[in-house]
């Protein structure tokens, strides 16, 4: 289905476009998408310079270079036979289409994620356009001659006429409903708009000054044999028209969807090259993905998520208040109370508020130059108590970072395999099933006393603290500090008496 001219446009297709630029205007591009892409589409149509101004793009963003590099160190590129570690040597082995397909994928998709439309209609849609995406980068990555991403950039942009009606125009996208019913909006489109959903995305396209080969690739192609004529641009259409149909198949996530991508798979498998088992393990794949990126789509259980994250929240807030009251109870001890009681107090505030598993307070013994766990709450802990022990001279690891620049450090992957360098072997030896931990300092005088660890498993959520958690854990480490302190300060006084 091919996109009228201008000359060719019917006064009710014009009428149409002419409001959508309007409300454009008004509102904002969806959702500033064209602002973030007009340096890429720069440096894209550069002459000269343009290697120098893509390098420079991409450096803005620190996302982008990440995935600018890793891209031109896989495999893929494996014949350039040396490692890539600067955005310039990028640029030279990828070229500045393939860059600026990778950064227009990226940018589109981030932008998708970051909006919050009025509708859950226009929310749908776009978590559509990002699921063919996904979709487009599975297969088009199992066809090594072609281009990933630019693939995910055509593929997502398929579904870009829905997403600017249902954003900008949701009462022009109800009357299509109203004609048509929900999933058929497109049969009734050219008659309440006077143009097609994919001719307002390829208008859309247009607008924004989007590459031909982008555009040219947003058509909609029926399945059948490949042609001698067939080009790369109606490959990237092909796969863009399968990519949007598993996306909606993939999206409704119900019994039929196993059978219905079992026959998209056949159907566009001679187009694309790729055999249909291979089309379905790459749509499987970006299923998987999916189910862990997107938010509302049945796939990704938004009911369940729902639920734990405010079970989460209500668990979050009641830790908040047992940190404070632990705050408040530690600061009524105040002068009465000896540094081991105030350790004790710190240690079951901070095990009880932030649910850990394990926890454990080390103490610094100087005539010996260890450090040694003295308590510890939590299952198996006081087994553990005896292995806990390892030398106070300084190693390049994370829990002497934490004790030297006497900082609250929060490790939110400890599996993670480019940390395992960071971590000592008595811990990997004794508390190495931890998922993630926090090391809490105490340092007197400017040296450290010790510090207080605490771990969560497997069995806990995703743990990430917040502002006002480290804000607590620094004011409980505070009050046992300034009690350990008015201790020496003590000692010396009775030393010179």
């Amino acid at each position: 289905m091919m996109t009228l001219s201008d000359n060719e446009r019917s006064p009710q297709a014009e009428a149409t476009l002419s409001l959508l630029w309007e409300r454009i205007r008004r509102q904002g591009d969806m959702p500033g998408f064209t602002k973030a892409i007009n340096a890429i589409l720069a440096s894209m149509r550069g002459e000269d310079e343009r290697e120098f101004s893509m390098t420079q793009t991409v450096l803005s963003d620190p996302v982008l270079t990440q995935k600018v590099l890793r891209l031109a160190n896989s495999g893929m590129y494996s014949a350039f036979g040396q490692r890539i570690n600067t955005v310039s040597k990028a640029v030279l082995v990828l070229g500045t289409e393939a860059i600026g397909h990778l950064a227009l994928g990226l940018k589109l998709i981030e932008e998708l994620a970051k909006s919050t439309p009025d509708t859950e209609t226009a929310h749908i849609e776009m978590e559509k356009a990002v699921l063919a995406g996904m979709v487009a980068q599975q297969v088009a990555a199992s066809a090594v001659s072609r281009d990933p991403e630019e693939a995910v950039v055509c593929s997502i942009l398929h579904s870009l006429g829905r997403m600017m009606l249902t954003f900008y125009m949701p009462e022009r996208w109800s009357q299509l409903r109203d004609s048509a019913g929900a999933g058929r909006e497109e049969t009734a489109a050219v008659a309440v708009l006077g143009l097609s959903l994919e001719a307002i995305g390829r208008a859309t396209a247009e607008h924004w000054g989007l590459p031909r080969n982008l555009i040219a690739g947003m058509r909609r192609v029926e399945p059948g044999e490949r042609g001698d004529a067939f080009s790369h641009d109606d490959w990237l259409a092909a796969l863009g028209t399968m990519s949007t149909q598993a996306a909606d198949v993939l999206w409704h996530d119900d019994e039929a969807a196993v059978t219905r991508v079992a026959a998209l798979a056949e159907r566009f498998a001679p187009m694309l090259g790729v055999e249909p088992a291979g089309l379905l393990g790459a749509i499987d794949k970006a299923r998987e993905t999916a189910a862990a990126d997107l938010t509302i789509a049945p796939l990704a259980k938004p009911a369940e998520k729902r639920a734990k994250l405010a079970a989460a929240t209500r668990k979050r807030m009641a830790g908040n208040k047992i940190l404070m009251s632990g705050v408040a109870d530690m600061r009524d001890a105040g002068l009465n109370a000896t540094p081991g009681q105030m350790m004790s107090m710190a240690l079951e505030t901070m095990h009880k508020g932030l649910s850990f598993t394990r926890s454990f307070a080390f103490l610094r013994n100087r005539r010996e130059g260890r450090y040694t766990a003295r308590l510890g709450l939590g299952e198996g802990s006081k087994a553990q108590l005896p292995n806990l022990s390892f030398d106070d001279s300084y190693e390049p690891n994370v829990f002497h970072a934490a004790l030297g620049s006497d900082r609250v450090i929060f490790i939110e992957n400890a599996r993670d395999p480019k940390f395992a360098a960071k971590l000592p072997g008595w811990w990997k030896g004794t508390l190495g099933e931890a998922r993630c931990f926090v090391v809490i300092p105490l340092c007197a005088h400017g040296q450290p006393a010790g510090f207080i660890y605490g771990e969560w498993d497997d069995s806990f959520p995703s743990v990430v603290l917040s502002q006002t958690e480290f804000s607590l854990l620094n004011d409980l480490r505070g009050l046992v500090v300034r009690t350990v302190e008015r201790r020496h300060h003590a000692e010396a006084v009775a030393t010179r008496v």
